[in-house]
């Protein structure tokens, strides 16, 4: 199904052509002036620059065109020679009927045949999951369901964090400790246990410690980067701690990110690309993209242009260990061979986006990408109240489980002042709390532009009043209500119909979603869909207000205005789940 904007843009583009003007001119777009016009249409002013016209007589040709269409209810002129324009009702009609019959909504599918792999999550091994993963997660989580819903072949890679001197840090002060010694006996040469000498909440403990002892006694760093390059050399038994490490970090990540609602279809991480690392840097030597730069093999990435300076990206430093830098374009060189994708997308935060500028340029000037273009999403810091990064009542990093227990906390208080699900059983009720508290943290974080800085008040998010995930959610529970009260009563669901100012929005907002659903692909901006179910859900409540549902006499009517409901619940819901929010069943 054509969105109702692209299909007047064509009636539009048709009508410039036939004037002898270039039909890219005829953009139809949503008003800006909605008490004035649905559509607008402003190719008249640049037309005129072209032919070198007055643009409002260029725009009267065009409207004259456009006037003998019977799409068009009313097609004006307003200032200079913008043409706004409104639809007949039966247009809206027959449109909205066909997106009730269309089981994708008229999601557009302008990723189809396509490959993107999307990169975010990016936690450390070994390290609790804390609030600072937040939005990578959320807003990467939501790209890749809108990537697929608009036809991507879409590949998620967390891409952990397991390769650095926090393992040679680990592995040293396990030794120290004395906890597992047959894992740093040379001579042994295995099988090493099955079962991890640590657990996760070991490590939780171990890591700050051994990061301590390292900020502290130079004898302790220099022994952990020691530990590292061993580990990296494929020393046995620090292999084998290290593939513990992962699988018990593993387990706790699956916990907090499956709370959530996130899962990913790659469980990747630095070390993966560790077989790459040589063959790509002896490659890079042996094509003289790499060259020496004080003892280090570096990749130079500045251009003329630059208005800062950019430093060259590091491939190997003098003391012969590898950085981000490198295992990063082994990432490249690993996704374009395994998954030849058209797009690698990096949700990260922006704070690292010089960071991937030059990885990205380095990637380019040796080849490394294939077709895949190479792009950075990232996004600002989610903060509390007092303007700086969201910690704990005591100053510390707030873990990102006791983050959601909060706001589940939190949604179950405002789920017993609103009076709501009371006389449930206590798991339903349960569950319906930890639906609302995900919902408030992820449209929190979500109707941001992603790229802003925002403050997470608690107490707003919460609300079922307001642009809130718990206001959408009770939303479409609503109307789920209503729908399941209807189907009891014995009432069926027709085509919906346009007869009411109210039912003419709801139908052109709900006509709209496969343009905000291109835009917000194109800007990577959930946002834009926090905008859109807001909106939604506003119009609905203005028609439910104004008209009679399960009450109308009119058998007819009443068909027409439950399948206006059937089709705005089916609408919400479908984005509230690309937003990564479930709906409850009953509240």
């Amino acid at each position: 199904m054509t969105s109702l904007a692209v299909e007047l843009t064509a009636v539009a583009q048709a009508a410039f052509a036939a004037e002898g003007l270039s039909p890219e001119l005829g953009v139809v777009q949503i008003s800006d002036r909605p008490d004035l016009a649905q559509f607008q249409c402003n190719g008249a002013l640049p037309a005129a620059k072209q032919a070198k016209a007055n643009p409002r007589a260029i725009a009267e040709k065009i409207a004259a065109r456009l006037k003998t269409n019977p799409l068009f209810a009313k097609v004006e002129i307003a200032g200079p020679g913008f043409i706004n324009l409104d639809v007949t009702d039966a247009a809206l009609e027959s449109r909205v009927g066909a997106a009730a019959k269309d089981t994708r909504l008229g999601a557009p599918q302008a990723g189809t045949g396509k490959a993107a792999v999307i990169d975010f999550g990016g936690a450390n091994v070994a390290k609790p999951m804390h609030v600072g993963h937040l939005r990578s997660s959320v807003i990467g989580d939501s790209l890749q369901r809108l990537f697929r819903a608009n036809g991507w072949n879409v590949v998620s890679d967390v891409h952990l964090g397991d390769w650095g001197l926090q393992m040679g840090q680990l592995i040293s002060e396990i030794g120290h400790r004395g906890l597992a010694p047959i894992y740093f006996d040379p001579n042994f040469t295995g099988p090493y246990p099955g079962e991890s000498p640590v657990t996760m909440d070991d490590l939780e403990e171990i890591y700050p410690a051994a990061s301590a002892a390292c900020k502290a006694d130079p004898a302790r760093l220099e022994e952990a980067r020691k530990a590292t390059a061993e580990l990296q050399a494929g020393r046995h038994g620090y292999r084998a701690l290290w593939q513990h490490f992962f699988a018990v970090s593993r387990i706790g990540l699956e916990r907090e990110w499956g709370s959530l609602g996130i899962h990913f279809d790659l469980w990747k991480g630095e070390a993966s690309v560790e077989p790459l690392m040589a063959p790509m840097i002896e490659d890079l030597n042996a094509r003289h993209v790499a060259e020496e730069s004080e003892g280090a093999l570096v990749i130079r990435v500045a251009r003329n242009g630059d208005k800062k300076e950019m430093p060259p990206l590091i491939l190997v430093k003098s003391d012969g260990a590898v950085l981000y830098g490198s295992t990063d374009l082994a990432t490249i060189v690993d996704r374009v061979r395994s998954q030849n994708p058209d797009l690698i997308l990096y949700v990260v935060d922006q704070r690292q986006h010089q960071h991937f500028e030059q990885v990205f340029r380095a990637a380019r000037k040796a080849g490394l990408n294939g077709k895949a273009e190479l792009e950075h999403a990232g996004f600002g810091t989610m903060n509390g109240p007092d303007g700086k990064p969201f910690k704990t009542r005591e100053g510390g990093v707030m873990k990102l489980y006791d983050l959601i227990a909060m706001v589940t906390e939190e949604a179950d208080k405002r789920l017993t002042e609103a009076g709501l699900g009371a006389d449930y059983s206590a798991e339903e009720r349960a569950s319906i709390a930890k639906m609302v508290g995900i919902a408030t943290l992820k449209f929190a974080d979500l109707s941001n532009y992603r790229l802003t800085d925002y403050i997470f008040d608690l107490a707003r998010f919460s609300k079922f009043e307001g642009k809130t995930g718990p206001y959408l959610q009770y939303a479409a529970v609503r109307i789920q209500s209503i729908l399941r009260k209807a189907a009891e009563e014995g009432h069926k669901t027709g085509a919906p119909v346009v007869r009411s100012a109210e039912e003419r929005k709801l139908a052109l907002q709900l006509l709209s979603l496969p343009d905000v659903m291109t835009t917000a692909e194109e800007r990577r901006a959930p946002n834009m869909l926090c905008d859109y179910a807001f909106t939604l859900a506003q119009e609905f409540s203005r028609f439910y207000s104004e008209h009679h549902i399960l009450s109308e006499a009119d058998t007819a009517l009443r068909a027409a205005r439950l399948g206006l409901c059937e089709l705005t619940l089916k609408t919400l819901s479908k984005v509230l789940d690309l937003l990564g929010i479930e709906v409850p069943a009953r509240m």
